[in-house]
């Protein structure tokens, strides 16, 4: 009967094994198939069967897109966009969700049902209102434009709210608040070590999210030579024909960076929750 269950078990966990390894591969083959365009000509890239090997024209076709686009003009615009949305994000979301999942206060309830009706307004329809209203602060154009409207969401706040109010216990804000210590100094001392976990994900998550934006950009920034990465790397795309295999690698080279981000900042999120867990 042990050598049976010992069977069964082997077996359950070679089956975990192999949808594990066939998740990751379905995962991991868009990048893998951008690589093999970026890394080819644009006629290669149409013949049939396809090609599924690594090319070797990816350098020339990077050289290519250095050539057509100030890219790393563009990237450091994204990413000052990026790092700022993020760093606000990270703060106003928190110091909410802090407030709504631990203090009572009036209206609480119905504010926080407000801001969850938010969700059912499509993002789309405050393109005008925001364009307007940083018009009138003349900050069309500028990186205030890309920063500030984003600088909190909703998201963000529901995601901490109920992260908080199941990781910061409530004894820890009553001990708090017999030693003395207010809002803010309960937020800095008690509220972020313990959200550490929650602001990792919400930090990778809206750091994608800006880098990714193609629409808002778009839309405010009207210097052609402060574009972001996505914006820019739309101009590859030629009037008469597209190099598609130019366009493959501008958009390869654009990623590298937010998997630098995923796997920094992933490390740390998969850290801190397999901390909790042996705590807990």
């Amino acid at each position: 009967m042990s050598a049976e269950s010992n069977h069964s078990g082997r077996i359950r966990e070679v089956v975990s094994h192999l949808v594990l390894m066939f998740g990751v591969a379905l995962s991991i083959f868009p990048f893998y198939w951008m690589l093999v365009m970026a890394s080819n000509t644009t006629p290669d890239i149409f013949t049939y069967p396809p090609k599924l090997v690594v090319g070797s024209h990816l350098l020339e076709n990077m050289r290519n897109v250095l050539d057509n686009i100030d890219f790393f003009g563009a990237m450091l615009i994204t990413l000052l966009a990026s790092l700022g949305v993020t760093v606000l994000v990270l703060f106003f979301d928190s110091l909410a969700a802090f407030a709504f999942a631990k203090y009572e206060f009036p209206g609480s309830k119905w504010l926080f049902g407000l801001l969850l009706a938010t969700f059912m307004i499509p993002s789309q329809l405050a393109l005008v209102p925001q364009f307007v209203t940083l018009a009138e602060f003349g900050w069309i154009g500028s990186l205030k434009a890309l920063i500030i409207p984003g600088a909190a969401n909703a998201f963000g706040i529901f995601w901490m709210r109920q992260y908080a109010r199941g990781a910061i216990p409530d004894e820890l804000i009553a001990a708090a608040k017999v030693d003395g210590a207010g809002f803010f100094r309960q937020y800095l001392t008690v509220g972020l070590p313990v959200l550490r976990p929650g602001l990792a994900f919400l930090g990778i998550f809206t750091f994608i999210n800006v880098w990714n934006d193609y629409l808002w950009p778009l839309i405010v920034m009207t210097d052609p030579n402060k574009l972001t990465l996505q914006v820019a790397l739309q101009q590859l795309n030629g009037v008469y024909g597209t190099d598609y295999s130019m366009v493959m690698a501008g958009a390869l080279m654009s990623v590298v960076p937010l998997i630098g981000v995923f796997v920094i900042g992933g490390r740390h999120f998969i850290a801190d929750i397999a901390a909790g867990a042996v705590k807990s």
